[in-house]
């Protein structure tokens, strides 16, 4: 069973005539356990589709259906229970800089009916699985940024919700604090078994810790896959968009547009982008080609990553000589995805 499903949601600011239309008729299922990462540029109705997931902006149309629950018919008393298994951490931590650490992290369990005692231990045990054991006195503001997010972390774990949404829960962040509260997240998830969802419009943070994706753009959902499928054959130019920004292959374009030296092709050779997938990532199709028909081959970018545990690589090279069709008709054979950017 899908512990969230999403049923042809719409949401419209205003008027459905003159209002904004930021989420129209997405239909989502996401498993237990997963962590699924919604993606998309600013105003593509990412933000608002995951605020929909727990109601704090209802659909202006669809179902929203939580742990076997339909929130959107719920009345409000059953919501505000309902709400309770789905936790939400932002960009801006939202701490309450009066209070310490323990105290804001056992914020959502007052009236959870735990002694003092409980409580403590509670929030302890939090602030280890997040590696704060030494903060707990302290307050916010004598915390770095990444110190922060992992309290709202904590806080947002407090009440053993089953998903944990993250709205651009690493935008405030810089690179090497990003990736550290990503293995955290990703950590959790592996102990708990939490469903995360994670809204973003950087590429590399799904790339990191995602298993499926939805690229999102002017409110609606234009791809969906594995995160292996879409990095390996994106179908929509916004998703190949997000894409070039994790891998300096994208490069290749802007070269290309200012006509550059490092591009300059003879007759007869072209410029390729070359995708390899987990099958091929391995294979000496470059030596091959030079060898069987006589073509050079020089390397311009190359890259080769993992991706869910499988190697995904890629290059961009000029290939010339009298075979070069052919040798792009042997690399295609070898499920070696071929783009020719720029004929001599």
């Amino acid at each position: 069973m899908n512990v969230i499903k999403l049923d042809h949601i719409s949401k419209t600011f205003g008027s459905e005539e003159a209002g904004v239309h930021a989420v129209r008729d997405v239909t989502l299922q996401i498993a237990p356990g997963e962590i699924f990462g919604i993606i998309g540029y600013s105003g593509a109705g990412k933000s608002t589709l995951v605020r929909c997931i727990n109601l704090l902006e209802k659909p202006t149309a669809g179902t929203v259906t939580v742990d076997g629950q339909e929130l959107t018919r719920m009345p409000a008393r059953e919501l505000r229970q309902a709400r309770k298994k789905i936790s939400m951490i932002f960009q801006l931590f939202n701490l309450m800089p009066s209070r310490t650490v323990a105290e804001n992290v056992a914020f959502p369990l007052k009236g959870s009916g735990l002694s003092k005692e409980e409580t403590k231990a509670k929030v302890n045990e939090l602030l280890e699985l997040v590696d704060l054991p030494d903060k707990a006195e302290a307050y916010p503001s004598q915390l770095s940024g990444g110190q922060k997010q992992r309290v709202a972390i904590a806080r947002a774990l407090a009440s053993d919700p089953k998903v944990l949404l993250c709205d651009e829960a690493t935008s405030a962040l810089d690179p090497q604090t990003t990736r550290s509260i990503l293995r955290l997240i990703q950590d959790i998830n592996r102990k708990t078994g939490i469903t995360v969802v994670v809204i973003t419009h950087e590429m590399a943070v799904v790339k990191e810790i995602c298993h499926r994706v939805a690229v999102m753009e002017l409110g609606r959902v234009v791809e969906l896959g594995s995160v292996f499928d879409i990095f390996s054959n994106p179908q929509q130019s916004v998703t190949r968009s997000f894409i070039a920004t994790t891998s300096n292959l994208g490069k290749i374009d802007e070269l290309i547009a200012a006509d550059d030296p490092l591009v300059a092709v003879k007759p007869g050779a072209v410029v390729a982008r070359l995708n390899y997938s987990q099958s091929n990532t391995g294979e000496a199709t470059i030596s091959e080609i030079s060898r069987k028909f006589n073509v050079d081959v020089s390397i311009v970018f190359s890259n080769v990553e993992i991706i869910e545990g499988q190697p995904l690589g890629g290059l961009v090279a000029i290939i010339s000589g009298d075979r070069v069709t052919e040798a792009i008709g042997y690399l295609s054979e070898k499920n070696v995805m071929v783009e020719v950017l720029k004929r001599g």
